[in-house]
């Protein structure tokens, strides 16, 4: 079965007349995605085990993105690039949207936005599997219905592309699955890229990836 974890960062707000940080929301809303076989998820887990010990941070506390240092966020983006390429059935995928550019009529339901991303990104990922498991952080998604999501991929998957995928939803906590925690950590460095500018680790990482980009000018 192949696996797929999925993270974001940024938000799904649209105060975007006030600067972002100061009353405003996000520009960017960054979403990634980790698929792997069942038979290689333990190589990011123990990637991240390595990296919390190295760096002394409890074993039972979450690793985030936004809480590494710029030197941590260049080191670990080195480390998640070698691994994909010693490894080609990982696979690292994100997709950026620049908000400012959403149409304001589909703004009213993040929802449908959210779903059009990871239908983007992962379709074509998804169709030739005989199953998958999708693995979100469920205080990740900020919008009404996390099996939406599963429900919109696998009607898509059975009726528009004549897929016999299987789709299974399993939300775990972040907290409790290494490679969700690594998901958060590339999904910061993308959306970082974007936001802020802050590009070295990005630019170390995304030689690994496939990086979309969505209604950008």
């Amino acid at each position: 079965m192949l696996r797929v974890f999925i993270d974001e960062a940024g938000d799904l707000g649209w105060i975007l007349d006030k600067p972002y940080r100061r009353g405003g929301s996000s520009r960017f809303l960054t979403l990634c995605f980790l698929l792997t076989p069942d038979a290689l998820a333990k190589h990011p887990v123990r990637l991240v085990k390595r990296f919390k010990q190295k760096h002394r941070i409890p074993r039972g506390e979450e690793l985030k993105g936004k809480d590494l240092t710029g030197s941590q966020l260049e080191e670990f983006a080195s480390k998640v690039g070698g691994l994909v390429q010693a490894h080609d059935q990982l696979k690292l995928l994100a997709i950026t949207v620049q908000k400012d550019n959403v149409q304001p009529h589909t703004r009213e339901d993040p929802n449908k936005l959210y779903n059009y991303m990871i239908r983007l990104c992962l379709l074509d990922h998804l169709r030739g599997q005989t199953e998958a498991a999708i693995i979100p952080d469920p205080r990740s998604i900020k919008v009404a219905s996390g099996n939406s999501m599963v429900d919109y991929l696998q009607t898509t998957l059975w009726f528009d592309l004549s897929s016999q995928t299987r789709l299974f939803h399993y939300p775990v906590e972040s907290g409790k699955s290494n490679n969700l925690q690594l998901v958060d950590v590339v999904s910061h460095v993308v959306w970082s890229h974007h936001e802020d500018r802050q590009s070295t680790a990005y630019k170390l990482l995304a030689p690994h990836m496939v990086c979309k980009h969505l209604f950008f000018a």
